[in-house]
């Protein structure tokens, strides 16, 4: 089977690419349509269009001989690539999307297209506590395998190297004076962020919305990780801020301690930090959410971490019972170009 070459990536793909990886990747750019059809040719995959979503790979969407649609996915930085190739088939079997093919020559890989299409099926009303419950037994799955974990970044390494030093640079430099109470009270809490190696596993560390889909099945599956290795708490803490920001933060966090049995006054703090983490990029880079991270910061510094979290009456561990389902459509679109709200993040850089 032979495909002709795709088109040029859309711009507004390009675009997102070059503002995560700097005008380097501009070959790569030019080059990556003849990446996807030589992996299509290959694998005896039929091209599509492309699914225009997301800052660090090219994605499009493709059928095999049975007329099964995949993901054909390629990536500018095959460190990225082995990384999520790694955490998908560690965690295989498990909510994640799966794996069908992998090129390591050329950092492609074509993956299950959840639910059938783009965007992944529907979401149900329980998606809370249904992605709470999934992201629970994705961290058993990391941890009952940590021995394949070697390779992953650290996530102490990631603190120490990457996020704290940059948000004291940038509180330093910034100006912050509008929101300077909150944040000297969040830098205040940055000595409590202590793991705890006994809840050690594999993280996701990218749990945006758009990256926990729905299958057929109604079934949550993730895709799209960011893996380190390291305490859950990280993921829960991200969870609860980023998921959908600043929309049900509170009943989140609430859910989160209880289905991963961390109390809220030890997973607070990790939220508080990585709510002002995302204030002070946003504030670097001029992004309006600024304003919308700052009530969410707010929020959980005059709580403790959540209006909700100390009163709410607490069901069994485990048990994905209360509400909290998040409002508004899901961000599932099909088309020939499939365009998502411009609402997610790389990693705060």
């Amino acid at each position: 089977m032979r495909n002709r070459t795709p088109d040029e990536v859309p711009h507004r793909c390009r675009q997102r690419l070059l503002a995560h990886y700097g005008p380097d990747a501009e070959r790569w750019l030019d080059g990556a349509p003849g990446l996807l059809k030589e992996a299509a040719d290959r694998w005896r995959l039929s091209l599509a269009d492309y699914h225009d979503i997301g800052h660090a790979s090219v994605i499009t969407v493709a059928t095999d001989l049975d007329g099964r649609p995949l993901l054909l996915k390629a990536w500018p930085d095959p460190i990225r690539y082995r990384r999520e190739m790694s955490a998908l088939r560690l965690w295989a079997r498990g909510p994640t999307a799966g794996v069908i093919e992998s090129a390591d020559d050329l950092a492609v890989a074509a993956l299950e297209l959840v639910g059938g299409r783009a965007g992944g099926a529907e979401r149900p009303e329980r998606e809370i506590p249904m992605v709470a419950a999934a992201l629970h037994g994705l961290h058993t799955v990391g941890r009952r395998r940590r021995r394949q974990a070697s390779g992953f970044p650290l996530l102490t390494d990631h603190l120490g190297e990457e996020m704290l030093p940059r948000m004291r640079r940038r509180a330093q430099q910034l100006d912050t004076s509008p929101w300077r109470p909150l944040v000297d009270a969040g830098l205040a809490v940055l000595s409590e962020l202590e793991p705890d190696a006994s809840r050690a596993t594999v993280l996701h560390a990218d749990l945006y919305r758009e990256n926990v889909l729905f299958d057929r099945a109604i079934c949550t599956r993730f895709i799209d990780p960011l893996p380190m290795a390291g305490d859950a708490v990280y993921d829960w803490a991200f969870w609860t801020v980023y998921y959908t920001l600043g929309q049900g933060t509170d009943s989140r966090l609430a859910m989160a301690s209880r289905i991963s049995r961390i109390p809220v006054p030890e997973l607070a703090p990790w939220c508080r930090a990585l709510a002002l983490d995302g204030l002070l990029s946003y504030l670097e880079s001029d992004d309006p959410r600024a304003q919308e991270m700052a009530g969410v910061l707010g929020s959980l510094s005059a709580h403790g971490g959540g209006a909700d979290s100390t009163s709410r009456p607490s069901s069994s561990p485990g048990d994905p019972s209360s509400s909290g389902a998040v409002e508004g459509p899901a961000v599932a679109t099909v088309g020939p170009v499939i365009h998502p709200p411009e609402t997610k993040d790389p990693r705060h850089a």
